[in-house]
């Protein structure tokens, strides 16, 4: 049975729209489990309990407390071991309830009604109810500091309802608030356990999850084991889950082939199409709406000129950079947030996605470094020198040094600095940055991914705004129309595109690739059988993974 609060929006089209985020299929189902398989469910035979095994990731996380964390794919990962989210993204896209019984919403889309499961408890036997839930909203979720305030400023407060109902009330209509219980902000948390570890309660998360959090050794591993009071009959199917990050490639590569590790994480298309030729591997592989990009700080000289910007976007080669990444003819070409698939890519956005045009690149770069009144306030004539930063993985590097070749061609005087991956974020959370590689788009609702991205906030990781963007972000977040959604979403690309704020390489192929003996990586459902979305964006809901043999 479908969430309640889906029911009530389709007729006014938000059950179409949600589709939008579908993300592409996991496998391609073609059977054979031998070299280099890409497997879907309906090869995971029977289930097995007991057994462990340990999972390389692609970063470290710097906390496990939703409030406080950076969760980007790596973190996911581990998180959904450890938490429930109250909701979940299903097989087709729309957003149901996992951890919540039930989600509904007023006629304007002001008020949303969220009811608890009962019996629920958390990890240190906190029961889950609606006080938590108003606690952690309260004096975490909201709380100064807390990452996730800015995402739920619009939600001005959280009433009780009752024991298992509470009620988020937003200062306007919010068409995608959904998505928002999808993330960290929708992932309950022991407050009993928060407030005795005080500081520590980022190295000590408590959650409703599968797994139980045993050790975090920083940099090293994570190990979780199964929570034997589980919600869920029959789950979790695993005794162990040890998560080690790895940020180089080839060494994560060569303990999967190894067998030092048994599911690998990636995000770098070289990897991945390695990973396709080795043997006893199945790879659950997923194209969505996630690219890799370069990013500009539009905050510091001399990114806070559009001159600057769009010539350094009309020098890039964007195939010979696909090609770098190990991506031709795997993925296409990007131009926008959104993936070829979606409803909210825009051919006019497309067409208006500067291209490789050296003679244009040059024109503007030489009208800039000419210009007596340039931003970076040096001499007339005298060339433009700049930092970007980048992970240090072979492919990237490679990335690095040819977008460092081609932005010389211009003058430019590119110094190439190496950052792991982790620190990276960081520095682009605090803008403390010139330019360098990153991954633009999600599968989230658009109105969520753009307003995150261009807005006042921590991860306006560009520092751009726009009163276009803003106005088109109004009318996202408070129509269920298609139609006009799309519309809106397209203005936005077009000042995207114009403005340079980002360039593109091709989408972003994920895999968990895993020894054949590891088994349902994008099998798992809801806890009524709906299927969901599989091993999106190289993540999945360990609970119901199992291992043989």
């Amino acid at each position: 049975m479908r969430a309640p609060w889906s029911r009530t929006l389709a007729s006014a089209g938000l059950a179409a729209l949600l589709l939008g985020s579908a993300a592409c299929g996991s496998g391609n189902g073609n059977g054979d489990s031998g070299e280099g398989a890409i497997v879907d469910a309906t090869e995971a035979g029977d289930p097995v309990e007991g057994g462990e095994i340990t999972v390389g990731l692609e970063a470290e996380t710097n906390s496990w407390l939703p409030s406080e964390g950076t969760f980007n794919q790596p973190g996911l990962t581990v998180a959904h071991a450890i938490y429930d989210p109250l909701m979940q993204r299903a097989e087709d896209g729309s957003v149901e309830p996992y951890l919540a019984e039930s989600l509904e919403a007023n006629e304007d889309l002001t008020q949303w009604t969220l009811t608890l499961r009962e019996g629920i408890s958390f990890h240190d036997g906190t029961p889950l109810n609606s006080e938590a839930l108003k606690t952690v909203f309260d004096d975490y979720l909201k709380a100064p500091g807390s990452r996730l305030a800015a995402s739920l400023a619009e939600v001005e407060s959280m009433d009780v309802v009752d024991d298992l109902t509470v009620t988020y009330n937003l200062a306007e209509t919010n068409a995608a608030f959904p998505d928002a219980l999808i993330t960290a902000a929708g992932w309950p948390f022991s407050p009993t356990a928060a407030a005795a570890a005080g500081p520590d309660a980022g190295a000590n998360p408590v959650g409703t999850g599968p797994f139980r959090f045993v050790e975090w050794q920083r940099d090293s591993r994570l190990v979780v084991e199964k929570n034997e009071d589980y919600w869920q009959d029959g789950l979790p199917y695993l005794d162990k889950i040890t998560f080690r990050p790895i940020p180089d490639e080839d060494t994560r590569f060569q303990s999967l082939q190894s067998g030092d590790i048994d599911v690998m994480q990636s995000l770098r298309q070289s990897t991945i199409v390695r990973a396709r030729d080795l043997d006893g591997v199945s790879n659950y592989e997923n194209l969505g709406s996630n690219a890799g990009a370069t990013t500009l700080n539009t905050s510091v000289a001399p990114f806070d000129d559009v001159r600057v910007r769009q010539a350094l976007a009309h020098a890039l080669d964007q195939e010979q950079l696909i090609a770098t990444l190990g991506g031709a003819g795997i993925t296409p070409p990007q131009t926008q947030f959104f993936s070829e698939d979606s409803p909210y890519w825009s051919e006019e956005v497309a067409e208006a996605y500067p291209s490789y045009d050296p003679e244009r690149a040059q024109e503007l770069y030489d009208e800039y470094i000419n210009d007596p009144d340039r931003s970076d306030g040096r001499p007339v004539g005298e060339d433009l020198s700049f930092t970007f930063q980048c992970p240090p993985d072979p492919s990237l590097n490679e990335l690095s040094q040819i977008i460092q070749s081609l932005w010389g061609d211009l003058g430019a005087q590119v110094q190439l600095q190496q950052t792991e991956q982790a620190a990276w974020i960081q520095d682009m959370l605090a803008r403390d940055y010139q330019t360098g590689c990153t991954r633009v788009g999600g599968e989230s609702d658009p109105y969520i991914t753009l307003d995150n991205a261009f807005t006042d906030g921590p991860l306006n990781m560009s520092a751009f705004q726009h009163p276009d963007i803003d106005e088109q972000l109004d009318i996202l977040k408070s129509t269920t129309d298609l139609d006009e959604r799309k519309a809106a979403v397209e203005e936005i690309g077009l000042v995207l595109n114009e403005e340079a704020i980002h360039t593109f390489a091709g989408g972003t192929l994920t895999v968990l690739a895993a020894r054949e003996e590891v088994k349902n990586i994008d099998g798992w459902v809801f806890p009524d059988g709906t299927k969901g979305n599989g091993a999106a964006n190289a993540d999945t809901m360990w609970a119901h993974v199992w291992v043989t043999g």
